[in-house]
């Protein structure tokens, strides 16, 4: 579902906007500082929760002021809206809407909007630790696998439970009850998560090698533990280490995808051009089989999109983002480098100062 309006108040720069959006592509073109970032950061905090830039809320309110608000409304196929919203007070309290009904989760609200989002830092997809791939993972996860979300939290929950119990524990006798359930919920989720990455691996790397025809990318989910033993086991035997080290070091909370070109990690090998191209790739390419599995439509958000892609490179990401049908939101400094992408059904907003107009 795309979003047909966007209302944002009182967030970063801007004081006020309420602007009618396109289906398809939306343009933001205004010089550095004007506050284009800050509508794509408002999208954000409307799907996820939080912004992309600050994870703390007072940062994101507009000095002075003692809260924000971003409401939207999600067009459905039978033209049908659906109003989202979500508000957040200096004091870090959130108060969602969906439907007009107060009370709601983020996780819903993630649900009913999923996002890709691309922006200049968005290499540490690649380049650093596991984390930023696991989250990657988990959003495609997330959106295909209902029990996946309950099921992450509660092995965080029981795992913290047990690092406390390593510190003062005399026997694994002490810790083996908690691990009974611990060793289900990580052997489901590896499950849940080695599905998604073998299904997403063929569409991935189709576009990988379209964006990046002369590599051969490679593909692999690492569960965190070694693939032979059973999760239970891995907690038994490493119980002295993990006493040691006062936590629990193998699980699911170690998991990675694991990205080789041409057999050689990634860093070692693609430019920053090309390593923006792949991390475009390989958001596309999860947005286009979250349609596939789901029938939703995923929205874009690309961030200053000329930023480290020449002209024939912007192209190639234009012509896929066009197939997919998508809602895509794109900020620029000028329209010259959004030429290619721009059509008759897109529009184009100023933005200076933190005022959004449309051209």
């Amino acid at each position: 579902m795309p979003l047909s309006r966007l209302i944002v108040k009182q967030f970063r720069n801007i004081k006020a906007c309420d602007i009618d959006l396109s289906p398809g592509f939306n343009f933001l073109i205004g010089p550095n500082g004007s506050g284009k970032t800050s509508v794509l950061e408002a999208i954000y905090l409307l799907g996820h929760g939080r912004s992309f830039r600050s994870s703390l809320t007072g940062r994101v309110i507009q000095n002075e002021c003692e809260q924000l608000f971003v409401h939207g409304r999600l067009l459905h196929s039978d033209q049908f809206e659906l109003p989202i919203g979500i508000n957040k007070q200096r004091d870090g309290s959130t108060e969602v809407k969906i439907g007009g009904e107060s009370g709601q989760k983020i996780a819903k609200l993630a649900n009913v909007l999923p996002l890709q989002l691309i922006h200049p830092e968005g290499f540490d997809l690649l380049t650093a630790g596991p984390k930023s791939r696991r989250a990657y993972i988990d959003w495609g996860v997330f959106h295909s696998e209902p029990a996946f979300y309950d099921s992450w939290g509660r092995y965080k929950r029981l795992a913290k439970q047990r690092n406390a119990l390593l510190k003062s524990a005399k026997s694994y006798r002490e810790v083996s009850f908690w691990d009974q359930e611990l060793a289900i919920l990580a052997e489901n989720i590896s499950h849940w998560r080695a599905q998604y990455v073998n299904h997403l691996k063929m569409a991935a790397e189709h576009i990988c090698r379209e964006f990046l025809p002369e590599f051969d990318i490679q593909l692999k989910y690492y569960r965190g533990w070694d693939k032979e033993t059973d999760y239970k086991d891995v907690l038994s035997q490493n119980f002295e280490r993990d006493q040691s080290l006062g936590y629990t070091f193998s699980g699911p909370n170690k998991a990675d995808l694991r990205i080789k070109v041409n057999g050689t990690p990634i860093e070692d090998v693609l430019s920053r051009g090309q390593l923006k191209l792949m991390v475009c790739a390989l958001r596309v390419a999860q947005g286009q089989h979250l349609t596939e599995m789901t029938g939703k439509q995923c929205i874009y958000l690309i961030d200053d999109f000329a930023s480290e892609l020449d002209s024939q490179r912007r192209q190639r990401l234009a012509d896929c983002l066009k197939s997919t049908g998508a809602q895509v939101f794109v900020s620029s400094i000028t329209q010259n480098q959004i030429a290619d992408m721009h059509d008759d059904q897109g529009k184009v907003f100023h933005v200076e100062h933190g005022t959004i107009e449309p051209v």
